[in-house]
């Protein structure tokens, strides 16, 4: 099996987990993908947040009665 892992730039490189697909992401500039390991993980995560997928969630503000 072909890594898609690119080819650490230095001697300092860096693994992190993939947010989308849980396996092994360099983390260095040699990775435009970062943190993700692909080009598919990342467009997978961007398309969760565009279908609205993912959400940040926030409290509602309480009614104000004064008004």
């Amino acid at each position: 099996m072909e890594s898609r892992l690119p080819a650490p730039d230095d001697g300092m490189t860096r693994l992190v987990v993939c947010p989308a697909c849980r396996g092994e992401s360099v983390y260095s500039s040699s990775n435009p993908y970062r943190p993700f390991c692909s080009e598919r993980c990342k467009h997978q995560d961007f398309g969760a947040w565009a279908s609205e997928a993912f959400r940040v969630a926030h409290q509602t503000p309480p009614e104000d009665h004064d008004s």
